[in-house]
This record gives C-alpha cells, sequence and structure tokens, in this order.
C-alpha cells in the first residue's frame, strides 16, 4: 500500500461559480469530498501545494489524507478540471472510500524479456493491443503497472488478459478473454534455407573476386 500524502483543507460554506471564483482568487482549488455514503463535502485546497502533486507521475493513484477542519477522509483524486489557456487547476473530485471500495482503474502495461522472445529474434513485431487495462481493484491495492513477460513468445503467438496473473484483489471489467498483444510475422520473413542460400552466394561472390585478382596479377 502507498503510504498516504497529507493535504489540509478548509471547508467551503458554500458551492457555486461565484463561492469558486473568490477562492481561486485568494490562491486556492475549489473541491468535493464525495463517496462512501456520505453527503458531499465542498472544499479548498491550496493551489501551490495541489501543483506540486498534480504535476508527478500517478497522482491519480494515490492516496491522500485530506484534513478538513480537524477530520481526515482517506481518499483519491478522481477528476481535475484545468482552465483550457493557463491551465491552472479550477477543480478537483475527490473519492472517499473505504477498505470494501472496488474502483475503475486503467493500468499501464509494461513487456519485458524481449530479448528471449524466439519470435521477436526471427523478425517478428510486437504488435501491441492495448496499453492500458481498466481492472476493478481496491484503492489500497492499486497496481502501479502490469508486467507482460515475452519469453518464449513465438511468431502468431497471442497473449490475453486470462493468461496474465494480475495482482491480488485486481480483476478485470469484462469477462470477454481479450487480446492485448501479438507477435506478429514480419511483411517479409526469410526461412533458414533463403538465409543460408544467400550467405553461400556472397561466399561465392568472394571467391570469384579473389581468383579474378591473382589472375590479373599473374599478367
Amino acid at each position: 500500500m502507498t503510504e498516504a500524502i497529507n493535504i489540509t483543507a478548509e471547508k467551503r460554506d458554500r458551492a457555486g461559480k461565484g463561492v469558486a471564483r473568490a477562492a481561486r482568487r485568494e490562491g486556492k482549488v475549489p473541491a468535493v469530498i464525495y463517496g462512501n455514503k456520505l453527503d458531499p463535502l465542498s472544499i479548498k485546497v491550496d493551489e501551490s501545494d495541489i501543483n506540486k502533486l498534480i504535476r508527478k507521475s500517478g497522482f491519480f493513484t494515490q492516496i491522500f489524507a485530506v484534513d478538513v477542519e480537524g477530520f481526515n477522509h482517506q481518499v483519491l483524486a478522481r477528476d481535475v478540471q484545468f482552465h483550457p489557456v493557463s491551465e491552472r487547476p479550477l477543480h478537483i473530485d475527490f473519492l472517499r472510500f473505504n477498505e470494501n471500495t472496488k474502483i475503475t482503474m486503467e493500468i499501464p502495461v509494461i513487456f519485458v524479456n524481449e530479448d528471449s522472445s524466439p519470435g521477436l529474434k526471427r523478425g517478428g513485431v510486437l504488435n501491441i493491443v492495448r496499453r492500458e487495462i481498466e481492472l476493478s481493484c481496491s484503492p489500497l491495492k492499486i497496481p502501479q503497472e502490469i508486467e507482460i513477460d515475452l519469453a518464449g513468445t513465438e511468431i502468431g503467438e497471442s497473449i490475453h488478459i486470462t493468461a496474465l496473473k494480475l495482482p491480488e484483489g485486481a480483476e478485470p471489467i469484462t469477462e470477454r478473454d481479450f487480446t492485448i498483444a501479438t507477435v506478429a510475422a514480419p511483411t517479409v520473413m526469410k526461412t533458414e534455407e533463403e538465409e543460408a542460400a544467400e550467405v553461400a552466394e556472397s561466399e561465392d561472390g568472394e571467391s570469384e573476386a579473389t581468383d579474378d585478382t591473382e589472375t590479373d596479377s599473374e599478367d
């Protein structure tokens, strides 16, 4: 479990565009905490503090402990609205959760051991169908990435979701056995016989060139 990052927030007594604009003039970002069968809570957070967090990778998988008037809310950021020109954060949605909460996340896929794939060694091409997999998981156990081992994969072989060992508690949101990647044949793939023939022709050519050179020298 990733350690929670603390955020201090102030409660907003009212919601609305006017109140939100006033908060932004104060250097605050309006936000809302919702979920876990509790009423939504309108808050505002310091813009400079939140900017540092937003710019880091993994913002949407990071657990935050938001302190509002001494009460701690365990949350995940689910959405950030940005100004179209300045790209300043305009509003943030935070989701409350507990140990029984399930959320849907898009988890990036990485491929390892490409050098150990016979198919890729023969000139095959890794055709990536999905670079992210949508999984249902606990906010406390969000995988940072899904690793796919390419060792032993041959040309024509497909990698499906059912072939992967997913982290405990994580499962795909669909029951369909979808394809993540394939090892496709190259446009032109030489057979071993063709490669051997080319090598032999090359050697014969070099031999003839050497013979011609020696004949010229004798003349």
